[in-house]
């Protein structure tokens, strides 16, 4: 009697994980895919906003955390305008996203994409004053997009930051447009061979690339 009762709980314990499981699953589906196509400051927000509470409700899960970092930083690009940015407005965006960031490499120490979200506040921080910042922030971001490269060579967001870089460089800076566009197809190579472990992984980043290259083209 004793091992039924003790099977009949780990069955119910198990249907209650899955569920639970299943549930995490399908609220991250539904806001990941809203993760390349959301623009604007504030929606940006809100989507950073849903990801920070499913990770406050899923503190064992560092996806959440990811994509809370990765819509924040994008709150601060969203920002810009073609003058720069306010580093007064941009550096709470950047300590935000880099607080949500380390909280995931915790979680998932030594991923690459975390090194690309790195990468892009690094980048972020140095967009808010290029002229008195890029000598600190320019070398930490490309430390950190070496660091994304060495773990996955085959990430494709790595190549597109890449061909951004190169893309909005003035050319006596080390810019080029041909550069750019060699980035921005590797990248696309890249993301036609990109196979995500499940369907919360990071595979943003394509439309994007695309983009790109048709200014290149």
């Amino acid at each position: 009697m004793k091992k039924i009762n003790f099977l009949l709980l780990s069955i119910l314990f198990s249907v209650s994980v899955f569920s639970q499981s299943e549930k995490y699953m399908k609220t991250m589906e539904a806001r990941v895919v809203n993760v390349e196509t959301t623009r604007t400051p504030d929606d940006l927000k809100e989507l950073a906003n849903a990801f920070e509470r499913i990770a406050d409700a899923e503190k064992n899960q560092w996806h959440p955390y990811y994509y809370a970092a990765l819509a924040t930083v994008n709150v601060g690009y969203a920002s810009m305008t073609p003058q720069g940015g306010d580093a007064k407005i941009i550096d709470p965006i950047a300590d935000k996203a880099e607080s949500l960031i380390k909280k995931a490499e915790t979680l998932q120490p030594a991923n690459s994409d975390i090194f690309v979200i790195k990468k892009m506040i690094a980048s972020l921080r140095m967009m808010a004053d290029p002229m008195n910042r890029y000598m600190k922030y320019g070398p930490e971001a490309q430390q950190a997009l070496e660091a994304a490269k060495k773990l996955n060579p085959d990430n494709p967001r790595i190549y597109m930051l890449e061909g951004q870089d190169k893309f909005y460089t003035p050319e006596q800076f080390g810019g080029s447009k041909e550069e750019a566009k060699k980035l921005f197809a590797l990248a696309m190579q890249k993301f036609e061979n990109e196979k995500p472990a499940s369907s919360i992984d990071p595979n943003w980043g394509k439309a994007t690339t695309e983009y790109f290259l048709k200014q290149v083209n």
